[in-house]
């Protein structure tokens, strides 16, 4: 009987094979039950997913039956765990950059009463004012936290300028995807309070991986020389992208638009486009979530084709290969060494730091356009979520050894942390009887109600 329940294979492939799936089924099994109980408390499935990962590493499991977690979790399965998630993180990064509508404008009177609203002039200073304030006092109040701790969290081979742009990069990033998906499910993404705040963080994440960018080639490069070589490329290959690859993927967005399918050779198209993309940043020294970015930017803009898109591959991406993304950070994190201390004093510094930069800089700057202070501190709660994207961001930094392990698990905290307030901040700054005022209007003159949607919207959102 017992050769029957513990069959042994000989063959080492099958082995990897069958550690691998019991380590995949484990991320999974736990991602569903902390995403579900995050949606029962709620807050949005993400958070509860970027918390397994951490319950699966040395936090809790390891802590608590380090032999389980290093059964479920050995050295051999960690790499083909890093070699999914870096995938899942080159398409999903794809998808943002898809979902993102650079170059939309709103020029239509309509609107124009609220602030936000009216000429294109006037949405883009307010976008950039926005987006300014999303990224700057974060960036200054961070690298200047940074600069505190430098001697007690930096690697030694990190200069202390380095070390401060990358903290305060990581703290001025905004989850993008988390607030569209916020605004989407309340009905204000085409509000101006909604759209002004979904150009705003665009930019804000579109200039954090610019920085990362820079960053990681001038860390990585053997001197100035090849910084500047891997930034030359970085920036030839964007323009390539965006000026030749768009043009040439155009008449697939309109095919696609034209017969309402999305059929498997434009997949296979779209499927090398991304990938090749990611292996070109990451072999000139730049990582792969840059190129699928970029390569998410190139893809044509129509609804239609955004929509088939998102339809075909977020599922797959967000439901299986981020799990073992966020297991993988969580492999890397140990929130046990935060219990107290200096430790801990850094954390809440940073906390605070990136915490005020975005809430008051981003509220302040929603006031000076003309908002409420009810919705320009709803705004400015939302921007703070940094979700999937400062896990990223500081996935790459501990990779490519820009940062310490120590401030690697207190920016995971932070992560969890801010992402967990964005919520209830909106909801205390704009309650549902004044947020069912800023839904924008049919055009009969009656509120879309929020009610009439929640059926297409929960499914969305479900998903993501």
């Amino acid at each position: 009987m017992q050769h029957l329940a513990f069959y042994s294979p000989s063959d080492p492939n099958l082995q990897l094979t069958l550690k691998v799936l019991l380590a995949i089924l484990a991320i999974l099994a736990a991602s569903a039950l902390c995403g579900k109980l995050a949606l029962m408390v709620k807050q949005p499935r993400v958070l509860g997913e970027m918390v397994a990962g951490v319950l699966l590493g040395p936090t809790l499991l390891g802590a608590l039956f380090p032999g389980t977690q290093k059964a479920l979790f050995p050295a051999d399965v960690k790499p083909i765990l890093y070699v999914l998630s870096t995938i899942g993180l080159a398409l999903y990064m794809f998808l943002v950059g898809a979902g993102i509508e650079h170059g939309k404008t709103d020029s239509s009177a309509k609107g124009a009463s609220r602030p936000g609203g009216g000429h294109s002039a006037t949405q883009g200073r307010h976008a950039v004012l926005l987006s300014l304030s999303g990224i700057v006092p974060a960036l200054l109040l961070g690298a200047g936290v940074a600069l505190l701790w430098y001697s007690r969290l930096s690697r030694h081979d990190v200069s202390r300028v380095e070390f401060a742009l990358f903290v305060g990069g990581a703290l001025s990033l905004t989850a993008f995807p988390m607030l569209a998906r916020i605004l989407y499910e309340r009905g204000l993404e085409n509000s101006p309070l909604g759209r002004l705040t979904l150009v705003a963080a665009s930019v804000d994440d579109v200039t954090a991986w610019c920085m990362l960018a820079v960053l990681s080639a001038v860390h990585s490069g053997s001197g100035p020389m090849s910084a500047l070589q891997s930034i030359a490329l970085a920036a030839l290959f964007a323009g390539v992208m965006l000026f030749g690859v768009a043009r040439l993927l155009r008449p697939l967005g309109e095919r696609v638009a034209r017969t309402r399918t999305f059929t498997t050779g434009q997949v296979y198209i779209v499927a090398f486009v991304v990938l090749a993309a990611a292996w070109f940043t990451d072999r000139i020294g730049i990582y792969s979530v840059f190129g699928g970015f970029i390569a998410g930017l190139a893809m044509p803009r129509n609804a239609a084709f955004r929509e088939a898109l998102h339809t075909r591959m977020m599922d797959f991406v967000s439901v299986f290969l981020l799990p073992i993304f966020f297991a993988f950070s969580g492999l890397n994190t140990e929130l046990n060494s935060i219990a107290g201390g200096a430790t801990l004093l850094a954390f809440i510094t940073l906390l605070a730091a990136g915490f005020i930069g975005k809430y008051v800089g981003c509220g302040l700057a929603m006031r000076t356009v003309g908002f409420s202070w009810r919705e320009s501190w709803a705004v400015g709660g939302l921007m703070n979520a940094r979700g999937l994207m400062i896990l990223i961001f500081i996935n790459i930094g501990l990779s490519q050894h820009i940062i310490s392990q120590e401030i690697f698990s207190i920016l995971v905290l932070v992560a969890v942390v801010t992402t967990a307030g964005a919520v209830p901040l909106y909801r205390w700054a704009l309650p549902e009887r004044i947020e069912e005022q800023l839904i924008p209007r049919a055009a009969g003159g009656a509120a879309i109600s929020r009610g009439e949607e929640a059926e297409s919207r929960a499914m969305a959102s479900e998903a993501s």
